[in-house]
């Protein structure tokens, strides 16, 4: 899944508004959005009226003092999607895109978000609201420097608030004399009251043995001995991100959307550990095994989750000092730290060892690829038989991948929202349909799909782009392009820890060399039953190195705006590399099963070398999926996979430029003759 962390990567902003800007409105059937401009102002029925939460809102401003107040789009632990409960800025705003921050004063109300959600936040805000078309701290900065008077407080929740961010904006106001003013109280739950999606409570479970790389008591011990190895000899870890306490003591749950996550917090000491969490929703069974009824150093003491900051800040009264990775940590329990008695890493050490996978981890990881390749080629052949009869749309063709992955083995739900998108609607790179908006497929349209699932011994990623019809010149030599810049990458040779963003440029290079490109990162770490964007695994400049037992998806891509998108994702595994002189070189081991589009290939562009690469990975899908598809009777399924996997020829893209040759020669030899 494409995917871009905005904040961090402000030149990826400047690409995608050029690569992604939002089609015309009469396209994709949008042509309802607001007009302010006109009196009185025209809404759409998608529009939602704010004046009664901003209007309450606005007096627990006046209450606290404040000038403006501050509402993200995350939760207390910058979880990338986050529960309905914790959907503060959809709320006050209505507008219900993924990213966006929100502000609001005394007399403003406004909205800062990206090229993606343009239209959408036009079309379902109400003109009580600004919209401003940029992102990050400092254009939010300059707005409020403008907005609040000189004395002025901005309010803002610590738990919403990262390190890093409340950094950015402490200094944006720095000698304003405007003040950041943290309320642990939050302003707008204050508002929202019992309309206030409650709190998940689903139970948590623990992982069978079968499905777990190791034990919670063996990496429990692990993180010990690299607490005792650091140079500050930290006394304490405290693990704030959710799938470091999942990942940890092999707990699982469903509060996330497309994540098996609970709400929980994990303070470990050499000789303790404590749990924050809703102790209610463990059965006998997962209390037993977490042996919560002893005291001693492999007994999980559990506390309730909304007294971690008391008790960090008791804990932290002795002679201590807290170890923690700030890129996950919220300045609600930062801010109660002294600063002598912390010890800061941008990532943790849990969730440094958690990206790299185990010999066991790994061989449920490929295990769970093998099966969603057969529900992803399922459906490729479902479409090939029923998009030429004009049935299909993107969002029953959604809902088609997502059921034939419920039907295969250890399947627990999606690991993101299915982006199921035709023709022009390609071009944005995060576009998923709605029952109420989407588009027919078409044989003489491109089709991207990209999808994945939580499995309980792994998660999955995978784009295919394919077209039915007869492709454009441009749009197979895009295809190409970008399946060399996969092929490039995938069949690399590289120093061990070396970082993604040193060898990224592989995938764009085929692109760059005729002037095209793709305006998000191309690839991102993935989980054992996880985030499917697991960090800090990727090419991203804030990503750790590589190193072996690494997983990351490699995804470049190409985006044509108004007509038609390119992208080919695959998974792929970190490993050893085989060189002729010896040496420390890793590469990296495809783990995705599903051929690419033939119709869309243009063989005359591939090298022997990527030729050849192309064929073997082919050889390998035939052996690795295709036992899976005989065994299960899936004949239809078996011989497509056959056909769409056997070895491209060189020669045979040449055919057509060998007749024009012939032809050419032969008028030669007529006009000599003459």
């Amino acid at each position: 899944m494409a995917w871009a962390r905005w904040g961090c990567c402000p030149w990826l902003v400047l690409l995608c508004a050029c690569a992604w800007s939002h089609p015309k409105l009469e396209n994709l059937g949008r042509q309802d959005t607001r007009n302010c401009s006109r009196n009185p102002p025209y809404l759409p029925v998608t529009a939602v009226n704010t004046t009664a939460q901003l209007t309450a809102l606005r007096q627990q401003i006046e209450a606290w003092n404040l000038s403006a107040y501050i509402i993200p789009d995350t939760d207390a632990h910058r979880s990338e999607y986050i529960g309905k409960h914790d959907e503060r800025r959809a709320w006050i705003t209505g507008f219900t895109g993924t990213a966006g921050v929100a502000v609001v004063t005394m007399r403003k109300a406004a909205l800062w978000t990206d090229s993606r959600y343009w239209t959408q936040a036009e079309r379902e805000m109400d003109c009580n609201w600004e919209l401003h078309k940029e992102v990050g701290t400092t254009p939010i900065v300059t707005w409020l420097l403008t907005e609040i008077p000189d004395g002025g407080h901005v309010g803002f929740d610590p738990f919403l608030f990262s390190v890093d961010s409340w950094k950015n904006y402490n200094q944006g106001l720095q000698g304003s004399n405007r003040h950041l003013i943290s309320i642990t109280t939050n302003l707008v739950d204050l508002v929202w009251g019992s309309e206030r999606p409650p709190v998940p409570s689903e139970p948590i479970y623990a992982l069978e043995d079968a499905f777990t790389g190791s034990t919670w008591q063996e990496k429990v011990s692990d993180i010990r001995r690299q607490m005792q190895k650091h140079d500050k000899a930290p006394t304490a870890l405290l693990l704030t991100a959710l799938d470091e306490t999942a990942w940890l003591f092999n707990l699982r749950s469903s509060d996330i959307p497309y994540n098996p996550f609970f709400y929980s917090y994990t303070m470990l000491t050499n000789s303790s550990i404590r749990l924050f969490v809703n102790k209610t929703r463990f059965s006998p069974e997962t209390l037993q095994y977490l042996n919560s009824s002893c005291i001693g150093p492999l007994c999980v003491q559990l506390e309730d989750y909304s007294q971690v900051r008391d008790s960090i800040q008791t804990y932290v009264l002795g002679d201590v000092r807290v170890w923690l990775g700030t890129s996950y940590t919220m300045y609600g329990l930062y801010e109660v730290i002294p600063k002598e008695k912390l010890v800061e890493d941008t990532y943790s050490p849990v969730m440094r060892t958690k990206a790299v996978k185990n010999d066991k981890e790994q061989a449920l990881l490929k295990a769970s690829h093998v099966r969603d390749a057969v529900a992803v080629i399922r459906y490729l052949v479902w479409l090939e038989k029923n998009v030429p009869k004009g049935t299909v749309d993107e969002f029953s063709g959604a809902e088609l991948m997502n059921k034939l992955r419920g039907e295969e083995e250890y399947f627990s739900g999606p690991s993101f929202q299915t982006i199921s998108a035709s023709g022009l609607n390609a071009a944005l790179a995060h576009y998923s349909p709605t029952k109420e908006l989407n588009r027919k497929l078409s044989s003489d349209e491109m089709y991207l799909v990209d999808s994945g699932g939580q499995y309980w011994d792994g998660t999955t990623d995978i784009t295919r782009t394919v077209h039915w019809g007869t492709p454009s010149a441009f749009q197979k030599e895009a295809y190409t392009r970008v399946l060399m810049g996969c092929i490039d990458l995938s069949r690399l040779i590289f120093p061990a820890a070396t970082s993604g963003r040193v060898v990224e440029a592989f995938a764009r290079k085929a692109l760059w060399d005729v002037g095209l490109n793709y305006g998000h990162g191309t690839g991102h770490g993935i989980g054992n039953f996880l985030p499917v964007h697991e960090w800090p695994v990727g090419f991203q400049s804030n990503n750790i190195a590589m190193a072996k037992g690494m997983f990351t998806s490699i995804e470049p891509g190409y985006y044509h705006d108004g007509e038609f998108g390119i992208r080919i994702e695959d998974v792929v595994l970190v490993v050893e590399a085989k060189t002729k002189y010896p040496g420390n070189y890793l590469t990296f081991e495809v783990v995705s099963f599903v051929p690419y589009d033939r119709n869309l290939i243009d063989v005359s562009l591939l090298s022997p070398e990527q030729l050849q690469y192309l064929n073997h990975y082919y050889q390998v899908i035939r052996e690795k999926v295709g036992p899976e598809l005989q065994q299960r009777q899936l004949r239809e399924e078996f011989e497509w996979l056959q056909k769409h996997t056997e070895p491209l020829s060189a020669r045979a893209p040449h055919t057509a430029s060998l007749a024009s040759m012939l032809v050419a020669s032969t008028l030669a030899i007529l006009s000599w003759s003459c």
